[in-house]
């Protein structure tokens, strides 16, 4: 696939089913995501993959979050926690580690730096035909989550990357006009 029609044509996949990326696919992945825009060389960036057992885990976590939040949650959502990271075989969460107060380089600029890093592993799996879908939600934010995940007090995470083999059809792609986003002074 060459580089335009990767960047025109990438798009989300929900339904994602096994096997995970194989070592070859990962490698791939992160080393895309380390060429993202780096303003200093900060590497603002930090990643934790989530397979097999550790998607049980990262799912206790998540049921953690929705009870500490909500003593009074019921069974059932806290077992819907629990079931959100086995929607796919691996999770790459991608985590904004933050250095604080440098002139030149404030919060938001590293923060945005991960985020094109995250953006790189969804094009680099686009690219091997692997199927992906980018998921914030609250567990993003969350104080238990981010404490479990060893996110500093200046750290952001970014978001869960969800990765597999496509188990669906690729949505049609919404036609978008640069016009419509675009404004010109001239």
């Amino acid at each position: 696939m060459d580089a335009m029609t990767l960047l025109h044509e990438r798009s989300s996949m929900g339904k994602l089913v096994g096997p995970a990326p194989s070592p070859e696919q990962l490698d791939a992945l992160y080393r895309a995501a380390l060429r993202a825009p780096d303003h200093k060389e900060l590497t603002p960036w930090r990643f934790i993959e989530f397979s097999g057992d550790g998607l049980s885990r990262l799912g206790e976590l998540f049921a953690e979050a929705e009870f500490r939040a909500d003593p009074d949650a019921t069974d059932t959502t806290l077992d819907a926690a629990r079931k959100k990271p086995l929607r796919a075989p691996m999770i790459i969460a991608v985590i904004a580690r933050v250095t604080p107060d440098l002139p030149k380089v404030p919060k938001l600029e590293q923060v945005i730096s991960a985020g094109c890093a995250a953006h790189g592993i969804l094009l680099a799996a686009h690219a091997q035909g692997l199927g992906a879908m980018w998921r914030s939600g609250h567990y993003a934010f969350d104080d238990t989550v981010r404490k479990g995940l060893d996110a500093g007090e200046h750290d952001e995470i970014v978001g869960f990357l969800y990765l597999g083999q496509p188990g669906g059809r690729h949505k049609p792609v919404p036609e978008r006009t640069p016009d419509d986003f675009v404004k010109h002074w001239r």
